[in-house]
């Protein structure tokens, strides 16, 4: 397990993001984690905090046979259909053949931009493919690129002409994270020259695709104390029995917080992981696939009150 190796190419990742992307560094962080454990990500905040421009700087830095990744935008809309994602098969009539038109989702790195501006019908176009990395349509089932990464943008519920995702959806993602407006001074940079654009495309390839995919086999080798994983199976336990949370935790989920947390051991020059790792994962991998039941008031502090309380209670 090359521990040394896991964390320059961290650092690299997380520098060539912060040269385009002027959104808080811990935010730069997670989304360099996300693409090493290979888990998708979904990006919530209102429009205009450079959410598209941090998916484009990301596909700069990873190259394939020297090149950057393919990169291929799906603009979510109300019109849009599910064969606008997944691709569908033409029909010829001089040959009386049919051709499969693969759809963006066979690029390695995928934008999924508004999201959640298509109808719930669209947005399940994503399921098989984020689950299981192929696609089956008209009997065939399709394989995508082995890196295949997805990063989609939604925009807040209270947005107009939004709909919410599919609880399923909502569990396929890794992790979600809000970008948040950038500091005082950073702003004024943007506002000055839109530095951001021209970074982009200076940015130039840190890492190459299989090298991260060469990556992800060496997580499982990262020890998880016995300690932790009770106090991870406690926090999943109050989450279906709570009465305020109308769906809890997945065991999918489970899988989706070891995996960060092994990736976030390992990017620290670690083969364990500490409990420091669950206190800056856990609300960003867990929270987004809760379903919260309506009356309940503190909705938004339920969960980080659970963590607090279930941290507090044992020794880890």
């Amino acid at each position: 397990m090359n521990l040394a190796s896991a964390g320059e190419i961290y650092k690299a990742l997380c520098n060539g993001l912060l040269q385009a992307f002027f959104g808080k560094p811990e935010i730069v962080e997670k989304i360099a984690l996300a693409v090493l454990a290979g888990g998708h990500l979904l990006i919530e905040d209102v429009p205009g905090v450079g959410k598209t421009t941090a998916a484009k700087a990301l596909a700069r830095l990873i190259s394939r046979d020297g090149k950057p990744l393919a990169f291929r935008r799906i603009q979510f809309t109300p019109d849009l259909l599910p064969y606008d994602i997944t691709g569908t098969d033409v029909f010829h009539p001089d040959t009386g053949q049919f051709e499969f038109i693969p759809g963006p989702v066979f690029a390695p790195i995928v934008l999924g931009d508004e999201i959640n501006r298509a109808t719930p019908k669209v947005q399940s176009a994503l399921l098989e493919v984020m689950e299981e990395g192929q696609v089956s349509l008209g009997g065939v089932t399709r394989q995508v690129d082995p890196f295949f990464f997805v990063v989609a943008t939604q925009n807040p519920l209270e947005t107009e002409g939004v709909y919410p995702l599919p609880e399923a959806q909502l569990d396929r993602f890794f992790m979600k994270i809000q970008v948040g407006y950038p500091a005082t001074e950073r702003e004024k940079a943007v506002w000055l020259g839109d530095p951001a654009h021209r970074a982009i495309e200076t940015l130039a390839p840190v890492v190459d695709a299989d090298t991260i995919l060469t990556l992800r086999k060496e997580f499982n080798q990262v020890h998880v104390a016995p300690s932790l994983l009770d106090l991870i199976a406690q926090v999943m336990d109050r989450t279906r029995t709570h009465k305020g949370i109308a769906l809890g935790l997945s065991p999918r989920s489970g899988v989706h917080l070891i995996k960060a947390l092994r990736c976030a051991a390992m990017v620290r020059g670690r083969d364990y992981v500490q409990p420091e790792d669950f206190r800056w994962l856990a609300k960003d991998v867990l929270e987004h696939r809760l379903m919260y039941q309506e009356s309940v008031p503190e909705r938004k502090n339920l969960f980080s009150q659970i963590l607090t309380e279930e941290l507090a209670r044992h020794e880890v």
